[in-house]
């Protein structure tokens, strides 16, 4: 038995039945050591409500539980963990909620209820990037959560965190530095998995900043960003002409030479097309 008296959590997939399940991008870390040292990357958990997103048999569950978290709500919508997760539930009573409901389709905001909240998660890799971004565009700013722990694949990790003019440097990037300071606290080896899964994974930290780096509207960044980009080898005179409006004067009202490329732009001047996007819609 572990320390919470809860048994190995391979004893637990073989009781339970519990193989992953590709369709829900499944890949289930049952090095405890390993949850243990995420569920301290994320910080301070005595006084937080932390959610969790795709808990499956309850590794990184057990963790946060065992560093002391006041409460977690792990949202799982695969019926075939929920009976490992009860007991879990019944070793920390009263710290452990689990929702029964899709990640995708949950207010994540009410289930806070208002309370200091930070999100950790081994996330599901299909939906990983789509829960990302909606974070980072929750309104109003500052969010209602005070930190983003997340295990991404490494190539993803290394988007979010990419410079400009590095080849890693895009959408992802100038989402999530333009309202966190995202930095990647550590790779997690393939074996570490069960099933290990074919590519490396990383642990990416996310602090909301107080005020974004420049303002802009964000779906209007998003849209900018999201054309730039679409076709980032190629100058943004040709990249934004998806965009419907008139280039060489959005260019310009932006402060921006038309030779310019998407992966060479700082995030200040993405922010910069955003507004002078959002003016000429509004004209």
């Amino acid at each position: 038995m572990t320390p919470d008296n809860l048994p190995p959590l391979r004893e637990v997939i073989a009781a339970h039945e519990l193989r992953a399940k590709k369709s829900l991008g499944q890949n289930f870390l049952l090095d405890l050591n390993l949850t243990g040292r995420i569920a301290r990357t994320a910080g301070s958990l005595e006084d937080h409500t932390i959610i969790e997103v795709g808990p499956g048999p309850g590794g990184l569950t057990r963790a946060l539980l065992a560093e002391g978290a006041r409460k977690v709500i792990a949202i799982e919508r695969d019926e075939r963990c929920l009976a490992a997760l009860a007991e879990i539930a019944a070793a920390y009573p009263g710290r452990l909620e689990v929702i029964d409901a899709d990640a995708l389709k949950t207010d994540m905001a009410a289930l806070a209820g208002g309370k200091p909240t930070r999100i950790v998660a081994n996330l599901p890799y299909n939906i990983a990037t789509v829960l990302l971004v909606g974070w980072l565009q929750t309104e109003p700013w500052p969010p209602w959560y005070d930190s983003l722990t997340l295990m991404f694949q490494k190539e993803v990790a290394d988007r979010i965190v990419a410079e400009p003019g590095s080849k890693s440097y895009g959408r992802l990037a100038v989402l999530a530095q333009w309202r966190t300071k995202a930095y990647k606290a550590f790779d997690v080896d393939r074996a570490a998995f069960t099933p290990p899964p074919k590519v490396t994974s990383s642990i990416v930290h996310l602090l909301p900043r107080a005020e974004p780096l420049a303002p802009a509207d964000p779906k209007a960044l998003e849209k900018v960003v999201a054309a730039a980009f679409g076709q980032r080898r190629k100058m943004i005179r040709a990249s934004l002409k998806t965009l419907g409006l008139d280039t060489p004067a959005l260019i310009e009202a932006a402060g921006l030479r038309p030779e310019e490329r998407a992966e060479r732009l700082s995030i200040e001047e993405f922010c910069a097309l955003a507004r002078a996007y959002d003016a000429m819609k509004a004209a």
